[in-house]
């Protein structure tokens, strides 16, 4: 079995609604994201002979993901009152409402799962909140 692994970081802020404790702030985190790819075998043939996958094409996927979540507000649909929803997007603030709370476990799925939506064969995906502090996903 052949693996490989890129990463990009972003930054956003988030908070963890009926959490009881620190998280329960609107905080911020210079998130890290390493993808694992994996594959029995090498592409044959082309361009991309001798390779699982090229690291431009899988880099290009996950960085352009992550800047849909670079520099904004990650919001857990239905977390805040529709007027401080309001206010925030009248201030003109980058907003990403998601259907599920903004937590190191689901970021892993999420990007897991879009990037495996794409064609690539996923072996694991790593989120990072902090440089102690990794949730893994492997699907």
């Amino acid at each position: 079995m052949y693996y490989l692994k890129t990463e990009v970081a972003f930054d956003s802020a988030h908070f963890l609604k009926d959490y009881n404790g620190k998280c329960s702030n609107i905080h911020g985190h210079r998130w890290r994201v390493v993808v694992h790819i994996k594959s029995e075998s090498l592409i044959r043939e082309g361009q991309k002979k001798g390779m699982v996958e090229d690291f431009s094409d899988i880099k290009s996927a996950l960085k352009e993901l992550c800047n849909t979540l670079d520099h904004c507000f990650m919001i857990e649909q239905g977390s805040l009152l529709t007027e401080t929803l309001e206010a925030l997007k009248k201030e003109n603030f980058r907003l990403v409402e998601m259907p599920f709370r903004p937590t190191a476990e689901n970021l892993a799925r999420y990007i897991y799962e879009t990037l495996k939506e794409q064609g690539f064969e996923m072996y694991m995906t790593e989120v990072y909140e902090t440089p102690g502090n990794c949730a893994m996903y492997t699907g």
